[in-house]
């Protein structure tokens, strides 16, 4: 291959792997309460008691 098409591949995967290096430094944990947790793990049981119902 010439080696203007290894260059675009260098470009193509450094640019792929920068975004997503970027995209996990951007993320960031949502503080929540306890109370909110508490509501989440109990919507939690609820869904998985109805997914086992419904099988």
């Amino acid at each position: 291959m010439p080696w203007y098409i290894w260059l675009l591949l260098a470009v193509v995967l450094g640019s792929i792997i920068g975004g997503l290096l970027m995209l996990r430094a951007g993320a960031r944990k949502i503080p929540l309460t306890e109370e909110q947790k508490q509501r989440i793990a109990q919507r939690n049981a609820e869904a998985d008691a109805e997914d086992a119902r419904n099988r």
